[in-house]
C-alpha cells in the first residue's frame, strides 16, 4: 500500500459519512441541524524511528510521559497524520461574536472529534484488510489526557497534557507549525482538528517545509487579542489554567459540549498557512 492509495480509500469514506454532519436528534438547534463539520483531511507521513519522537519525552517538550510510535506499536514502520479543516460555516459562525462560542463550534469541537475517532478506524481497518497492523492512540486503553493537575503512576503530578500529544505528532510527520496560542498552522490553517495512526506498513515520509517550530506563526497577535479569557500573551504564548477557567462553565452550561476556538477564527492563519518559512 501506497499514500496515494490510502488516500483516494479515505476520499472514498469521507465522501457524505454521517459521522461529518450534524444529526438532527442531537443537534442544539435547529440551525446546526445536518452542518457539514469538516472539509477534506490533509495528511502526512512520518517515520516511527524519527528522533524528534524520541524528543518529545524532554521534560521541556511533552514530558517523559511521552509514549514513543514503537511503545504503541511493537514493530511500527510509519505514523500517518492527519488534520481536518472546519468548514467555512463553522469557521465563520464562530468569528460573527468574539465574544460567546457558536453552537456551531460546540459541535465541531465534540461531534467533530467523534469523527476524527472514526477516521482512524477506518485507516487503521484499511490497512489492516491489507494485511498491516495499526493502531490509533488516542482510541487506545493505555490513552490518557489530563487538564487539572493529576497524580499519573510513575509521573507523579502532571497538567494539561497527554502521552500521545497529536500536534506535536503533526509537526514531527509535517503538517505545520505552532502558533502563538499554541495551535498547529497547516496549509488549510489552524482551525481544525488531528488525528493520527501508527502502523507497521512502510510509507514515504513527508518532507517538512519548516525548521522551527514556530515558523509558520507571524507574531501578529490577533489570536491574543481575540481570546475571551486574555489567556493569550505575546511572551508566554497560551496560559492552560487560565483558557480552563473560562472553559468550565462552558461545560457546565453545555455538557459534554464546550470549546471557544476564538483564537483560531478571524486571523490571518484560521484557513492557511500566512508565514510559509521553507528550508
Amino acid at each position: 500500500m501506497n499514500h496515494e492509495s490510502l488516500i483516494t480509500a479515505v476520499s472514498g469514506f469521507f465522501q457524505n459519512h454521517p459521522g461529518n454532519f450534524v444529526d438532527d436528534a442531537i443537534a442544539l438547534s435547529p440551525e446546526v441541524a445536518g452542518m457539514r463539520i469538516y472539509d477534506p483531511p490533509l495528511f502526512a507521513f512520518g517515520a516511527a524511528d524519527d528522533p524528534l519522537f524520541a524528543d518529545l519525552g524532554r521534560q521541556d517538550a511533552v514530558g517523559p510521559h511521552f509514549m514513543k510510535p514503537s511503545q504503541w506499536l511493537q514493530g511500527a514502520v510509519s505514523v500517518i497524520s492527519f488534520f481536518l479543516p472546519f468548514t467555512e460555516h463553522v469557521r465563520r459562525h464562530n468569528a460573527a461574536d468574539l465574544g460567546a462560542v457558536s453552537l456551531e463550534w460546540l459541535h465541531a469541537r465534540i461531534e467533530g472529534q467523534a469523527f476524527v475517532k472514526e477516521l482512524c478506524a477506518f485507516l487503521c481497518d484499511t490497512l489492516q484488510k491489507d494485511g498491516y497492523r495499526a493502531v490509533t492512540p488516542c482510541d487506545d486503553p493505555r490513552f490518557w489526557s489530563k487538564t487539572r493537575e493529576t497524580e499519573v503512576e510513575d509521573f507523579g503530578l502532571v497538567s494539561y497534557t497527554s502521552n500521545w500529544s497529536e500536534r506535536h505528532v503533526a509537526y514531527i510527520c509535517g503538517l505545520g507549525t505552532f502558533c502563538l496560542s499554541k495551535g498547529l498552522i497547516t496549509e488549510k490553517g489552524v482551525a481544525g482538528r488531528f488525528g493520527s495512526v501508527v502502523t507497521d506498513c512502510r510509507f514515504e515520509m513527508t518532507r517538512r517545509g519548516y525548521i522551527g517550530l514556530n515558523d509558520y506563526c507571524i507574531q501578529c497577535g490577533v489570536c491574543m487579542r481575540n481570546c475571551p479569557a486574555s489567556a493569550i500573551s505575546l511572551t508566554g504564548g497560551k496560559d492552560h489554567e487560565v483558557c480552563w477557567d473560562y472553559l468550565e462553565p462552558i461545560l457546565q452550561t453545555y455538557r459534554p459540549r464546550y470549546g471557544c476556538g476564538k483564537c483560531q477564527v478571524a486571523t490571518p492563519c484560521e484557513s492557511r498557512n500566512p508565514g510559509r518559512r521553507r528550508s
